[in-house]
């Protein structure tokens, strides 16, 4: 069995991804003639008895041509304002994509503190399951209209970084990034057909970006180191191509695969590893060898300084005093309990706060290398 084949050949839930430029005409309209042909080609996977969930970009794109504005704003609230009126023209459009079918969809808009909040996380894997036992087709894309994060900096990195977080949320057996390149290109522009450690092939990224996307290789990547730290395999593929998605399950050639880490993160551990940390716990030489040699959790006594505004329960960053991140890991503290404690032994800790006390800052159980 190829290599592809191991890894594909299994798949019973996918996520797909498509970008703006993708989705979208010379002119910058969506294109209705491809989205049909994406629609019928889940269809047809939904027959094989596959799980599809969608991750589609648009909305800004679509929201300028509606608006028949010359070019993309550039200030967050116009943005928004532009990705409120696109929404509802991307979401008709795949509406009318799956109509022929008889498969209704769903729309569910997200911003990163949906994923970061346990419980909203949680609750995102939920209703998920509920819709596709609805049989209905989930059509997701990130919340521009009310996202906190500027979209201006990017803050999913035209919803490469959403599609490997739904994937994570969902337990998804494949994520596929649709593209309009075939793959990650090697430094003479040819495919690279299969990658096996990310951190190999980086030096291959090119910094572009479409004019209406904000996806570049880059955030695929990021996107790719999330989603096999959790077991789980990727694609990135020109979208394009006849029956691409098909194909590409059945273990043809067609784009970059990144394999599966040998050692996943799982459960609880690969959320740590997906969420944004809400602050830095600075730590000394003792702690930094005592936490990525010896598999301990981190103590008080080993913490020299705190960065950051962060509650108990909170996913922090752990550094060296060189400032290189070593692990992170949930909080058993707030940052200003921390700054009281830090330094301390444990006797210290335990007859200031009492009953109060945690004998770990981080417990190793819940904490990750990096």
């Amino acid at each position: 069995m190829s290599e592809r084949k191991k890894h594909l050949s299994g798949v019973r839930t996918l996520v797909v991804k498509l970008g703006t430029q993708l989705l979208t005409d010379a002119h910058g309209r969506l294109d209705a003639p491809f989205l049909a042909d994406i629609a019928g080609q889940i269809v047809a996977l939904r027959s094989r008895g596959l799980s599809v969930t969608v991750v589609s970009s648009g909305a800004i794109g679509a929201g300028i041509h509606e608006l028949d504005l010359p070019c993309r704003p550039k200030d967050l609230a116009r943005l928004q304002a532009v990705a409120a009126v696109g929404q509802r023209r991307l979401m008709d459009a795949w509406a009318e994509a799956f109509a022929p079918h008889k498969v209704p969809v769903a729309q569910l808009l997200l911003t990163r503190e949906d994923i970061d909040n346990r419980k909203r996380f949680l609750n995102l894997r939920n209703t998920l399951n509920a819709i596709h036992e609805f049989h209905a087709v989930p059509i997701i894309n990130e919340n521009d209209s009310v996202s906190t994060d500027e979209i201006i900096r990017i803050s999913f990195g035209d919803n490469d970084i959403l599609a490997a977080l739904v994937a994570h949320a969902f337990e998804s057996d494949l994520l596929v990034l649709l593209s309009v390149v075939d793959g990650l290109l090697d430094a003479a522009g040819q495919p690279v057909r299969l990658v096996t450690s990310i951190e190999q092939v980086r030096q291959l990224v090119r910094q572009e970006k479409s004019a209406l996307g904000r996806g570049g290789m880059d955030s695929k990547l990021q996107a790719a180191a999330m989603v096999t730290r959790g077991g789980q395999a990727m694609v990135v593929a020109d979208g394009r191509p006849p029956r691409v998605l098909q194909r590409l399950l059945d273990g043809e050639e067609v784009g970059t695969l990144f394999v599966p880490s040998k050692k996943p993160r799982s459960g609880r551990k690969g959320w740590i590893g997906v969420v944004r940390p809400a602050g830095t716990i600075v730590v000394d030489d003792g702690a930094a060898a005592a936490l990525s040699q010896r598999n301990k959790s981190l103590l008080p006594a080993g913490v020299v300084a705190v960065e950051g505004d962060f509650d108990r329960g909170d996913v922090v960053h752990i550094k060296d005093q060189k400032g290189r991140i070593i692990a992170r890991g949930l909080s058993n503290y707030p940052a200003q309990r921390i700054e009281q404690i830090r330094g301390r032994k444990s006797a210290e800790v335990r007859a200031m706060l009492g009953d109060e006390a945690y004998e770990e800052i981080v417990h190793r159980n819940n904490l990750i290398l990096e």
